[in-house]
């Protein structure tokens, strides 16, 4: 697998981010860099805790990453619930958390499978 297939099968756009970022190699340091990110554990413990202000700025800051990253899927399920937390539409944003997690955890599942096949 390669650096591109990596982003095919998470729904990402790897020329998009390629042409932002110009360097293959430094968008592998950015993806990698996506592991070690806390925003979505943050989102997570924020919404059980209904502390909905803090889920808000950690899905956000989520938001942000993959727009950067090009993680197109991510970008979208991500920005979703910030604008039904944005709108105080609570229920809402419960609602599409399932979906936001199944495309987190399909970016980081695939970016460590990638890593892993690079033996890194």
């Amino acid at each position: 697998m390669n650096l591109k297939d990596c982003y095919m099968s998470f729904g990402g756009n790897f020329d998009s981010v390629l042409e932002r970022l110009r360097r293959e190699q430094t968008v592998q340091k950015f993806v990698y860099k996506f592991l070690d990110d806390k925003s979505f554990e943050l989102f997570e413990t924020s919404m059980e805790k209904k502390d909905y202000k803090e889920a808000l700025r950690a899905v956000h800051t989520l938001k942000g990453i993959c727009q950067n990253l090009s993680f197109d899927r991510l970008y979208t399920s991500s920005s979703l619930v910030t604008n039904a937390l944005k709108e105080d539409n609570y229920e809402k944003a419960i609602e599409l958390t399932p979906q936001l997690s199944d495309d987190y955890k399909q970016v980081v599942n695939t970016v460590r499978e990638y890593k892993e096949s690079r033996g890194e």
